[in-house]
C-alpha cells in the first residue's frame, strides 16, 4: 500500500478505519476497547455500528453509523473484525461488497480468514497505525439456482456453498457436472463446493483436501456419499460445477458460507463457479500457509529436523 502524507500523530483524524466486533463475547468487548483508543490515540478515526456501539465502552471521538451495508465503509481504508469464523464471514459480506480490505483479529477457535490473535492487539494497532499490511484478494464462488430453466436465486460465497438434504431419514439424489458434462450421481448427505480458503472450512471436515490459498482451483467434496466413487475433486477456477437434485428426491437446501440459506426444491440446478468479485485480506506478515496449518489444526511435528544443509 502507498504511504498517505497524512501525519497519524497529528491528532486529527484524516484515517478512518471500521470496526465489526462480535460484542456477545466479553473478550471481543475487551479487545475493540483496545483496539479503538489505541487507534484514537494515534489520529485514527474509528467507526463502529449502532447496534455495537451500545455494548462497547467507546470514547466520544468514536464514529457511530445506523446500517450494515457497503455505504457504511465509505471513506474507510480498513475493516477490523474481532470475533470467531462467523463474525469473520460477516465482516466478508462488508469487504465483498464495498472492496475494502478486511484485517481479522480471532477469539474463536480456529480462525483461519484471521490473520492476528487475541494476544497481538497491540501490534495489530501499530501496523495499521504506520500501514505495515499487505492485502491480498482471495477467490470466491457466483452460485445461481436454476428450476426449470429459471434463474430463481444467485448468491456468492468466500468458503462454500453446499447442497444438502433437509429430511434426515432420507438421503438427498444428486447427480454431478462439471463443464457441462456429467459426471455421477448417487445419494447423499451433500455436497460442498468450495474455493482453496474454503478448503479448511466445511469441505475439510467432509473428507476434502487442504489447498493452499495461492493456488486457482474449485473444489467439490462429496458429504457421506452412498457410492463407490464420490472422492473430491478438484477442477480449472475457470470450471463450472454444477448439482441437480434429482425429480425423486425430496428437497434440499443451499446454505452459502452458513449464513445464507435458500430451499431447494426437487428438480433444481445449482451451478457454482469462480466469482467475479474477490474479497481482500489485509495481511500483517508473511507466514506461510503451512507454519498457519500446523498451528491451526496443532499438529504434531517433533522430529522434524528439515532438508539438510
Amino acid at each position: 500500500m502507498n504511504p498517505s502524507e497524512n501525519n497519524p500523530q497529528s491528532g486529527t483524524a484524516t484515517r478512518t478505519v471500521f470496526l465489526l466486533a462480535h460484542t456477545g463475547r466479553p473478550a471481543a468487548i475487551r479487545s475493540a476497547e483496545l483496539v479503538v483508543r489505541g487507534l484514537l490515540r494515534s489520529g485514527i478515526g474509528v467507526r463502529v455500528l449502532r447496534a455495537e456501539a451500545a455494548d462497547l465502552p467507546l470514547p466520544t471521538e468514536a464514529e457511530i453509523v445506523e446500517d450494515a451495508s457497503p455505504e457504511c465503509l465509505d471513506a474507510c481504508e480498513l475493516l477490523i473484525v474481532l470475533g470467531g469464523d462467523g463474525t469473520l464471514l460477516r465482516g466478508a459480506e462488508l469487504a465483498r461488497a464495498s472492496g475494502v480490505p478486511m484485517l481479522g483479529v480471532n477469539l474463536g477457535r480456529v480462525g483461519f480468514l484471521a490473520e492476528a490473535e487475541r494476544d497481538d492487539l497491540d501490534k495489530v494497532v501499530d501496523r495499521v497505525v504506520t500501514r505495515s499490511y499487505e492485502v491480498e484478494e482471495r477467490m470466491t464462488l457466483d452460485v445461481v439456482v436454476r428450476n426449470n430453466g429459471d434463474v430463481v436465486h444467485e448468491d456468492w460465497a468466500l468458503n462454500e456453498a453446499a447442497v444438502q438434504k433437509v429430511s434426515p431419514e432420507r438421503m438427498l439424489e444428486v447427480v454431478l457436472e462439471i463443464d457441462g458434462r456429467p459426471v455421477t450421481g448417487f445419494g447423499c448427505d451433500g455436497i460442498v463446493c468450495a474455493t482453496p480458503t474454503g478448503s479448511t472450512a466445511y469441505a475439510f471436515s467432509a473428507g476434502g483436501p487442504v489447498v493452499w490459498p495461492e493456488v486457482e482451483a474449485l473444489l467439490m467434496v462429496p458429504i457421506s456419499a452412498h457410492a463407490l466413487f464420490a472422492k473430491p475433486l478438484v477442477t480449472s477456477p475457470d470450471s463450472v460445477l454444477a448439482v441437480e437434485v434429482q425429480p425423486h428426491t425430496p428437497h434440499g437446501v443451499l446454505w452459502c458460507d452458513g449464513r445464507r440459506t435458500v430451499e431447494l426444491p426437487s428438480g433444481a440446478r445449482v451451478e457454482v463457479r469462480r466469482g467475479a468479485v474477490p474479497v481482500r485480506l489485509a495481511r500483517l506478515h508473511h507466514a506461510s500457509f503451512t507454519d498457519r496449518l500446523v498451528a491451526k489444526f496443532a499438529l504434531p511435528v517433533q522430529g522434524w529436523r528439515g532438508a539438510p544443509h
